[in-house]
């Protein structure tokens, strides 16, 4: 009983025929290639370079699969199996496309690195497993395709993507990356952050009660990534600025916001009001340079400067809040 409830659906390996092994081959190039052109199709409105290496590459692929089609041919007839790599037992995965449309172009580039290798490893463990000596060979040739696979792409990458055009396209890619997540998280963290200093401690220290100065840091925190988080992504559609997508841009700047208010805010958990607000104080120091830092290293902003602004307001906010809570 126990068994069968345990059971996986998947078919193991070792029970496929060779049949089904070289049917398995056919389906497994097919969905390659149709992961290649899904990249190209993403790729070419910013990097058409890489786009047509990743059509190159899926044209490799298919004609693969019309060999392998022909062979199967020869040997079993006109009907192929309906057998994918998500039914057998330790094949390597695919993901979907939904799940693949936010890659960049760096890991788009490592992903078809990873692909080719599964697939000669693959290959490799399936030679082992054969004993008959025409299949053998045909998985012995296959996985010899499969390692040329990885040359084709770094010679279809020189072909199309030299390093000057490799270079500039890294450069949208990292461009693209900071406008879309660094810049709005940036103003959201630098918001969450100092805006609500003055509330927080502002509270502390007219109540001397920690839990209630929580749940003040708590309400601004959430209320300030709600509100920001929704401005972000009210502001533009990104098609025009170049910002990318809206939710995306307005996630990054919500939960920013929210996370640099909280940061110290949680201190306030602490029940002891001296130790709650010298470790906030700390968590504070830490976070106006972490700013500064950000801003140094994306924005490219001097970093003296950057220390200057943010320190330099930071502080004034958190002084302005003191006051305001022993007045």
């Amino acid at each position: 009983m126990l068994a069968r409830f345990f059971r996986s659906s998947k078919r193991s390996f070792q029970s496929l025929s060779e049949q089904e092994i070289l049917a398995l081959a056919i389906a497994s190039e097919e969905d390659d290639a149709r992961i290649y052109l899904a990249y190209a199709d993403k790729l070419r409105p910013e990097f058409p370079a890489s786009a047509k290496v990743f059509e190159d590459m899926a044209e490799v692929e298919d004609t693969h699969r019309k060999s392998l089609i022909e062979i199967y041919r020869q040997r079993f007839g006109e009907r192929i199996p309906l057998i994918r790599r998500e039914h057998v037992e330790g094949f390597y995965e695919r993901k979907p496309d939904w799940l693949r449309a936010n890659l960049s172009l760096d890991a788009m580039r490592q992903e078809t690195e990873a692909m080719e290798e599964q697939a000669y490893r693959f290959y490799v463990e399936a030679v082992k497993r054969t004993s008959d000596v025409s299949t053998r060979k045909l998985l012995g040739d296959l996985a010899l395709a499969e390692q040329g696979h990885e040359d084709i792409a770094r010679m279809l990458g020189d072909k199309h993507t030299p390093e000057d055009v490799r270079r500039d396209e890294d450069e949208t890619a990292h461009r693209q990356f900071v406008l879309t997540y660094v810049q709005p998280g940036l103003a959201g963290l630098m918001d969450g952050s100092v805006s609500t200093l003055a509330p927080i401690f502002a509270a502390a220290f007219a109540t001397q009660d920690t839990w209630q100065t929580f749940l003040v840091g708590l309400s601004a925190s959430v209320g300030a990534g709600i509100s920001m988080g929704f401005t972000e992504a009210a502001h533009d559609d990104g098609k025009i600025s170049g910002r990318g997508s809206p939710i995306k841009r307005g996630l990054a700047c919500g939960i920013m916001t929210a996370l640099g208010g909280l940061g110290h805010a949680l201190p306030y958990l602490i029940p002891h009001f001296w130790t709650a607000t010298i470790t906030a104080a700390i968590i504070v120091f830490f976070e106006l340079w972490a700013i500064a830092f950000i801003q140094n290293r994306y924005m490219e902003t001097p970093f003296l400067r950057a220390a200057f602004q943010v320190v330099l307001g930071g502080g004034l906010v958190l002084g302005a809040g003191i006051l305001i809570g022993n007045g």
